[in-house]
Formats: C-alpha cells, sequence, structure tokens
C-alpha cells in the first residue's frame, strides 16, 4: 500500500471512530429507541468496510449490534427482555451484513483499479514496462541532467518465426526476450517493450558494462536460437534531448540489424 492511501485508511478509521462514538452518546442522551439513532452505526461500518474490506466490515457490525443492545439494555433496565433480544438479532444480521457487503465491494473495486492500473502500464504479453512507461522514463533521466544510455534490442526474423510456426511461437520467443533482459539487467535500470519485436533498457551503466550486458543478453537466448541485434546511445556524450537520443539509437539499431542480415546472407551463400 503507498503511503497516501495508508494516511486516506487511517484518516477513515479516525472518521469511524469518531462517528461510532457520536452515535453512542446520541443514543444514551435521547433515551427513546423509537427516534431510530442506531441506524446511524452504518455510518463507521461503512468507512471501516471501505477502508478495511469485508473481514473488519463485519466485525464493525457486529460491535455496533453489541454495543446498540447494551446501550439499549441500560436504557431499559431490561424491561422488555424479548423484544429487545429481536432488536439485537435483526440489528446483528443487519449491520454485519451491510459491513461485510460493502468491504467486499470496496476490495473488489480496489483490486480491478489495480489491475486496470498495471494493464495502463505494462506490456500484456510480455510483462515489462509499455511504450508510455518508457517514454516517461526517458524524459525524467533526461530531465535529471545525469548520464544514462538508452539500449534498443530488435529480434532477428521475428516475422519469420511467425509465419513457419505461428504468432504463438513468436509470442513465446517475446516472453523469452523480455525474461533473458530482465535476468541481465540491474535492479536500477527500466525496461520495455516499445513495439511489436523491439525492446529498450535504459541504464545508468557506463557503455563498457552496457556492451558486456549485451554480450550476456545475446548469449542467454543463443540457447534459445534467438538473435537479437542492437543499439545504444548515451547521454550526455549522444546528446541530451529525448529525441535526439532515440533516434540515433535506432539508427544504430538499423545498421546493426542491416548488418546482421548481410551476414546471414553471406553465410547462406557460403553453405550453398
Amino acid at each position: 500500500m503507498s503511503a497516501a492511501g495508508f494516511n486516506n485508511r487511517r484518516v477513515a478509521l479516525g472518521l469511524a471512530a469518531a462517528a461510532f462514538a457520536a452515535v453512542v452518546v446520541a443514543l444514551a442522551y435521547f433515551q427513546n429507541p423509537g427516534i431510530g439513532i442506531g441506524h446511524f452505526f452504518y455510518v463507521p461500518i461503512c468507512l471501516v468496510a471501505l477502508s478495511a474490506g469485508p473481514v473488519w466490515g463485519g466485525a464493525a457490525g457486529a460491535l455496533s449490534a453489541a454495543v446498540y443492545t447494551a446501550t439499549l439494555a441500560f436504557m431499559t433496565g431490561l424491561q422488555a427482555p424479548r423484544a429487545l433480544a429481536e432488536m439485537t438479532a435483526i440489528r446483528l444480521v443487519t449491520f454485519t451484513v451491510v459491513g461485510a457487503l460493502v468491504g467486499w465491494y470496496a476490495s473488489s473495486n480496489r483490486a480491478l483499479v489495480a489491475k486496470l492500473r498495471d494493464h495502463a502500464t505494462h506490456d500484456f504479453l510480455t510483462g515489462v514496462s509499455n511504450a508510455r512507461v518508457f517514454d516517461e522514463q526517458l524524459a525524467l533521466r533526461c530531465g535529471s541532467g545525469q548520464a544514462f544510455t538508452i539500449v534498443l534490442a530488435d529480434v532477428d526474423d521475428l516475422k519469420r518465426l511467425n509465419d513457419m510456426h505461428g504468432h504463438e511461437a513468436g509470442n513465446a520467443a517475446l516472453r523469452t526476450v523480455a525474461v533473458a533482459l530482465s535476468e541481465c539487467a540491474s535492479s536500477g535500470d527500466s525496461i520495455s517493450r516499445i513495439g511489436g519485436d523491439e525492446f529498450a533498457i535504459l541504464t545508468a551503466r557506463p557503455v563498457e558494462e552496457t556492451t558486456l550486458m549485451c554480450a550476456r543478453i545475446a548469449r542467454t537466448l543463443a540457447a534459445d536460437e534467438i538473435a537479437l541485434s542492437f543499439g545504444t546511445t548515451s547521454s550526455p556524450a549522444d546528446g541530451t534531448t529525448a529525441v535526439e537520443l532515440f533516434r540515433k539509437a535506432d539508427d544504430r539499431l538499423f545498421a546493426a540489424k542491416l548488418l546482421s542480415r548481410n551476414r546471414r546472407t553471406v553465410v547462406a551463400l557460403a553453405n550453398g
């Protein structure tokens, strides 16, 4: 849970406690069960349920029913125990059910919001960050003025793999690439899928370490017969703006892919 979410939860629970106390005082002060002041217990019950979930919401309902019964017993002196028992049973069921239902709905809504937020920032196929996060992270790094490197990685011959073995094989290859990038990158690196077969890494490593990282990635994927082409640029050596750095990295990636394609063509001709 984020700090803001934790603070909001504490505020809601504080308001629930204050509302609970206010209802108890009002119930005891007016000393008239017919007014229906006990219905105001729904306010703290719902506050607890919204902030803490169905279990605590149901518990708040049960506690409210118990306090309601104790207050009425004190006010009436147990003059009508049967009526008091019936009112207690009704309040126990309604308070507990409402607290549990409101808490369940709030928890389900939070889970849905978290899932939507995750979909908005992560690639659905590989699980790494998406192009939107890459653009944001690139802008932040450019604005920080600190040195960093962009690594663009493109899967070679992904179209041929899709044509020969189907898109599921291509998707599996993309997932394998994402795992290899994540394993070879460091904790401070940002990994994103920014295109159909293209990934990007933002790292604070120096150029020499970045080159070694790319070599490790290539060796790791070679076991799965997956080849990557890389293009890199570094700030501030190659530029300071996001557009300039990305274009240079993309140009170098294109040159690397062209070189790799030409090499494979020469090898194929020699073997033929």
